[in-house]
């Protein structure tokens, strides 16, 4: 008798649940609108990969602008730094006596601040053009991925 008892009860408590996701789900038709949409409205997808084609395009001009504006200013001041090197090792060649210690470390360390220039330039520069390599690829993937 209690085995009765205990089917009648789960048989009514699953045709509440079962009705209750019916109803929920009936709910979430409505509200996402998939019952009631107006398709007339809808963007068409064409003009969104042209938009986003065109707006890559700019974003890419302008990665590629910037980054040749960030390698000139490396070299520019790879130059100034050497510059800056060579005439401070003439300074103290014009103040010491001739073949002097300071003379000679100056001249070493002008030569190693100019190695240290080129080496550092040449590293930051393609820091610089992998940073932009890395933005084309990125937008060229979005455009590939509104595309489809």
């Amino acid at each position: 008798m209690k085995l009765h008892y205990f089917t009648k009860r789960l048989s009514t408590v699953g045709r509440y649940l079962a009705a209750t996701m019916l109803c929920v789900s009936a709910m979430a038709f409505v509200w996402q609108g998939a019952f009631f949409s107006n398709t007339a409205a809808m963007a068409s997808p064409g003009v969104n990969s042209i938009a986003a084609a065109d707006i890559g395009d700019k974003v890419q001009e302008k990665v590629s602008k910037d980054a040749g504006r960030a390698k000139n200013f490396i070299r520019d001041t790879e130059k100034k730094v050497k510059e800056t090197a060579k005439t401070n090792a003439a300074k103290v060649d014009r103040t010491s006596e001739n073949g002097s210690v300071a003379e000679r470390k100056a001249k070493k360390d002008a030569g190693t601040i100019e190695k240290r220039a080129t080496e550092d330039s040449a590293r930051t520069q393609k820091a610089v053009d992998n940073t932009k390599n890395a933005v084309e690829s990125a937008v060229d993937n979005i455009k590939g991925a509104f595309s489809k």
